[in-house]
This record gives C-alpha cells, sequence and structure tokens, in this order.
C-alpha cells in the first residue's frame, strides 16, 4: 500500500503515521517536522505545486545533501587516516559518493519503499534512490544540524551498510583506468555524447559512447556526461578485462 495517495487536485495525502513509522525506522528517532521529510522523498516526476506557486519535490533538499554528505565524508576521513594525503582521501570519497554506491544504500535502507515517483524503475537513468538519500541528508541537516546528522550517517548507514575497507582497496574509477590502459597500448580513446529531454524526469539525459580507436567498447547514460562516461568506461573496462582473459 503506498504512502501517498494522489488527489485530482495532484497534489498527494500522506498516511502520516505510517510515514511517521518508516521514517523512524530509517533515521531511528521521531520528528515532529514531517512536512520536511516528506518533500525528500518526493522525485522531481511526481512534483506538485501549491496554491500559492511553490513547487513541491525533493531537488532542493537533493542540492544541500549533496553538499552536506560531501563534508560529513571530508570530516569523517579526515579523522579516520590522519596520515593520509588530500589525494587519497578525495580519491576514497568519491568512491563513497559514487551513484551505484549511494543507489544500493537506499535500497539497503529501505528507501525504495518510502519514495513516491512517476518514473519506471527500469529507466536507465537509476539515480533517484541515490538522490532520496541525499534529500534525506538535507532534511536531517535542516532539523538537526550537522552533528546529528553526521552521527546518524556514520552510525546508522555508513558502518551498517558499507565495508571501508573494501572501498579503499576497490577502484571504481572505470574512466582512468581506461584511460591508463589506452596510454600504454598508445591507442586513441575518445567519447561520442548525446543529450535527450526526459519528460517524465523532468531533466536533461545524457548518453556516451566510448572508443578506443574508432572502435565502440562501452555506453552509458546518466543525468550528467560524467556519469554517462563512468558507465560506458566500466562496461569498456569489463570489455578489456575479458579480452585480456581470453588472450591469456
Amino acid at each position: 500500500m503506498s504512502l501517498f495517495s494522489l488527489k485530482s487536485n495532484g497534489t498527494y495525502v500522506v498516511d502520516k503515521r505510517e510515514f511517521a513509522s518508516r521514517l523512524r525506522k530509517i533515521t531511528g528517532f521521531r520528528t515532529s517536522n514531517i512536512r520536511l521529510y516528506e518533500a525528500a522523498f518526493i522525485h522531481r516526476s511526481a512534483s506538485f505545486t501549491l496554491p500559492d506557486g511553490q513547487r513541491i519535490n525533493n531537488e532542493r533538499l537533493e542540492f544541500l545533501g549533496d553538499a552536506v554528505l560531501d563534508a560529513i565524508l571530508s570530516d569523517y576521513l579526515f579523522e579516520k587516516f590522519p596520515e593520509a594525503s588530500e589525494g587519497f582521501m578525495t580519491k576514497i570519497r568519491s568512491r563513497i559518493v559514487n551513484r551505484d554506491i549511494l543507489n544500493q544504500l537506499a535500497l539497503s535502507m529501505g528507501i525504495d519503499k518510502i519514495l513516491v515517483s512517476h518514473v519506471n524503475t527500469s529507466c536507465p537513468t537509476r539515480n533517484l534512490y541515490g538522490d532520496a538519500l541525499e534529500a534525506l541528508i538535507g532534511a536531517l541537516f535542516v532539523d538537526k544540524g550537522f552533528k546529528k546528522t553526521k552521527k546518524l550517517f556514520i552510525t546508522r548507514v555508513f558502518n551498517k551498510y558499507l565495508d571501508l575497507e573494501k572501498i579503499v582497496d576497490t577502484d571504481t574509477d572505470y574512466k582512468s583506468l581506461v584511460f591508463e590502459w589506452t596510454q600504454k597500448k598508445k591507442a586513441n580513446l575518445t567519447f561520442e555524447y548525446k543529450e535527450e529531454y526526459d519528460f517524465v524526469l523532468r531533466q536533461s539525459v545524457f548518453s556516451a559512447t566510448l572508443l578506443i580507436n574508432e572502435k565502440e567498447f562501452g555506453k552509458g547514460q546518466g543525468a550528467s556526461k560524467k556519469e554517462a562516461e563512468q558507465e560506458a568506461a566500466g562496461q569498456a573496462w569489463t570489455r578489456l578485462k575479458d579480452f585480456h582473459k581470453s588472450r591469456s
């Protein structure tokens, strides 16, 4: 049963008791500011407009949460690795905020069961759950401040669902890996791009095709060229590894 029921005027009625119960399972506390958290779980595809013209969705909270999450992880890694270089901490932080990682975290937390959207789950742009996680972090920051938001994220999300040692040891920057491979082989790496507007998501969706010596090795899609490049590079890196295995 959905927590959000669509009214004829395009707005939503929320089962507040059930919403508060599920939110408490995620955050571990009760809050009187339920409306703030409701907005965190309304994807832009399910936006509605209030009589005063205000548009309700989680985009603004997502923007805020993205910055707060970067600050939380920077603070955490600074404390966790007192001897680490700036480059090392930047690399580890970028691996953690990888869109696939954020989406998996959101699914582990049960955000998919509380999010309202009009997006087909098979849609190639799969970031709506990770975006909602960032919006939740933004709502927590507004409601509780940085210190409590950091504590909640680290204890109830980071330590519970992520293996930091595995993240440190795993390089998921596929674009850099493919770039290094092409440099060693003296091959030519190029990207071809395509941009389309998705009227359901209400945003541009970018496609990237990775070419090595003018031969296609991978395709990707995302909300930005960078995301599309990484997905295409991931496909390319898998093909390159399989190629080496077959030759060995």
